[in-house]
């Protein structure tokens, strides 16, 4: 009977605590309401921008008024401005004050509607982010530690209530990362190139290639110099570039005993870095854009970010240094651990170590009697990357109209929709991988089918990640997180040190949010205007003024950049975990010292001698050569602990075998 009792009564109170989980919070407002959605979370005391989505579009002159509540006194009144297409209304640099639930009642022509908001401290706002990274590093469960990251801003979102956030965290935040195209897009591209590897490598693609490279580059110096050069080769997109050259390397750098850390290490770091600073790319139209939308006197887009990039120290410099290593044979820090374990052992991941790439695609290697022939790989690879250029160059003119005839190939690439592109390669690649095996004959119609389906199997793991990585980042834009970081800072930056500070600041964001392009899309429309009101006020020289002007733009793009490199939530840090089959705790541990060195190196020698006006290649030439008698005097071979024979003696001698 007691238990009976105990159960009934713990039904009533789990009954009484999940009825408000269940119910939509953001309950749907009457036909006649206006507004569509509005923020359910602000930060108090701090200025954000504030906006609401309306039902249906409102004629431009039309005055749209918020009135802050706090109990029956009005304490706030403010116009908002209709954007372009009349169905959003902005509200910029609101501050609301207190704490706790509040009215804003907002009238809208004849309406009058009221809303309540939870007014949170801006100090809450990091606390996701950094317990999931903490997390991370303290058990190594990535997708534990996201998922608690997750909750708990969901937690301050939701009326502070467990129950609620629990369930809203499923039907809500998650759900909402999966609605964006956009995530879409990268996930089916993810999968679909996922599945062109696992064709390629049951019809010995991967084998042959290993075996063409390794008549060229028969050692780990050579292997690591050949994926940098790769690298470099597909500049014009971040994913496209991480994806490809992890899946494509992965096979040879394994045979020649070259840690996934490693790897990882390369393929991050000429993946975002090229891309951000080549003229041809799916980057320049969001860089140019953020630019052009300030309207700036006498500043263009396009000229300001050629005229930026040698101020651009941190990609510049992390490339470089991944040269250097690969040619030195030096590593230092827990990458030096990875390189010794793997030389000395064979082991190319820690014991504790769960790669994201599954074990199913290591198990379909290619069986005895299927030749190894390199084109096999390398035809759908060309494939993609032949598919995406000229793609890009098709979608853009599409999508500049008439105004395509004219324009030069670096706005042709900008105004292309890269992902939709990027879907348009993938699927090709699919296609013609599996059409080249069945037209040698080398595998089966079912067998093909079953490569394509473990290939996509395998990329599981990391598409959980990225989803949750994703709902991370909706939840620090909810939050306002990039706002409360530059609003707590913005009282640091001076015109001299202004380039230096604006590079740490966007590196926190970046590394708060994982998101480079966020970063960019916060700290832009304020610190460039910014940038040009320091210089004029502190009245610098026209040569001093534009030099921070300039550094300022870089280090936007620099520091956003270094964030997201560091940061383990970051998206394109997790897919270069998961194209090098890399644990990805591990991948960003051994990652971060190197991404330290060139960091703190772009700070101390490039952005602060450029608020004085210091020349950008001055301070380049300075950095580069530092970071190579760093490397020189600090550094270890890791071949010198080996315990095996050198991999000049035994690479590329014997065939490839099936595992």
């Amino acid at each position: 009977m007691s238990i009976r009792f105990l159960l009934g009564g713990l039904l009533v109170i789990t009954s009484v605590l999940a009825v408000p989980a269940f119910a939509d919070v953001s309950t749907a407002p009457p036909t006649a309401d206006p507004i569509r959605s509005c923020p359910s979370v602000a930060l108090s005391d701090i200025p954000i921008d504030f906006e609401i989505t309306l039902n249906q579009p409102l004629p431009v002159e039309t005055p749209v008024v918020l009135e802050y509540m706090s109990g029956h006194e009005r304490i706030l009144k403010r116009t908002g401005a209709i954007t372009s297409d009349r169905f959003h209304v902005l509200f910029t640099d609101l501050v609301l004050s207190g704490t706790g639930r509040e009215a804003l009642v907002f009238t809208i022509g004849e309406a009058r509607i009221q809303r309540e908001i939870e007014l949170i401290p801006g100090i809450l706002t990091i606390l996701p982010s950094l317990l999931a990274i903490f997390l991370a590093f303290i058990t190594r469960q990535v997708i534990l530690s996201l998922l608690v990251g997750v909750w708990l801003g969901a937690f301050f979102i939701y009326d502070f209530n467990p129950i609620t956030s629990f369930y809203r965290l499923a039907d809500t935040v998650i759900i909402g990362a999966l609605n964006d195209i956009d995530h879409l897009m990268i996930l089916v591209f993810s999968l679909m190139l996922g599945g062109m590897v696992g064709i390629i490598s049951r019809a010995g693609g991967t084998y042959g290639i290993v075996n063409l490279v390794a008549r060229y580059a028969r050692t780990p110096r050579s292997a690591q110099t050949a994926t940098w050069f790769m690298g470099l080769l597909i500049f014009f997109d971040d994913y496209s570039n991480t994806l490809l050259v992890g899946n494509t390397m992965r096979a040879f750098t394994d045979r020649l005993k070259i840690s996934r850390e490693k790897l990882s290490y390369i393929v991050d770091s000429t993946a975002a870095p090229v891309t951000c600073i080549a003229v041809i790319t799916t980057w320049i139209g969001t860089e140019i854009g953020l630019i052009n939308d300030l309207n700036l006197p006498s500043v263009d887009g396009f000229h300001t970010f050629i005229s930026a990039l040698p101020y651009n120290f941190y990609p510049f410099l992390a490339i470089l240094m991944v040269l250097f290593i690969a040619t030195l044979q030096r590593d230092f820090g827990p990458m030096l651990q990875a390189e010794q374990r793997a030389r000395s052992t064979g082991k190319l991941l820690a014991d504790t170590a769960v790669p994201l790439v599954d074990d199913e695609l290591n198990a379909i290697a290619a069986a005895d009697d299927v030749p190894p022939r390199w084109y096999n790989a390398v035809i759908p690879i060309v494939t993609v990357i032949v598919v995406i250029i000229v793609g890009l160059y098709i979608d853009g003119r599409a999508a500049l109209g008439t105004a395509g005839s004219d324009a030069s190939l670096s706005n042709i690439f900008g105004a292309a929709n890269s992902l939709k592109v990027l879907m348009w390669g993938s699927f090709t690649g699919v296609f013609v991988a599996a059409g080249l095996v069945l037209v040698q004959r080398l595998l089966d119609l079912r067998t093909v089918v079953e490569s394509w389906l473990t290939g996509l199997k395998s990329m599981t793991i990391a598409m959980i990640i990225l989803v949750l990585a994703w709902s991370l980042t909706s939840i620090c834009m909810e939050l306002k997180t990039a706002s409360f970081v530059a609003f707590i800072t913005k009282d640091l930056l001076s015109a001299h040190l202004l380039p230096l500070m604006t590079f740490v600041i966007a590196a926190f964001i970046g590394f708060a949010t994982g998101t480079s392009w966020g970063t960019m899309g916060i700290l832009v429309p304020i610190v460039l205007p910014l940038s040009l009101q320091l210089a004029e006020v502190q009245g610098l020289p026209g040569i001093i003024a534009e030099s921070v002007f300039l550094s300022t733009v870089a280090a936007v793009l620099s520091g956003s950049v270094f964030g997201d490199h560091c940061s383990p939530i970051s998206d394109t840090t997790i897919m270069s975990s998961m194209a090098s089959g890399s644990d990805h705790i591990d991948h960003v541990r051994t990652q971060l010292p190197y991404a330290a060195l060139a960091g703190v190196t772009a700070c101390i020698m490039g952005y602060l001698p450029a608020g004085y006006g210091i020349p950008p290649l001055i301070s380049l030439a300075i950095s580069v050569t530092f970071l190579f008698i760093f490397l020189k005097l600090f550094g270890k071979d890791p071949g010198a602990f080996s315990l095996q024979p050198p991999a000049e003696e035994t690479a590329g001698l014997t065939p490839p075998m099936a595992e």
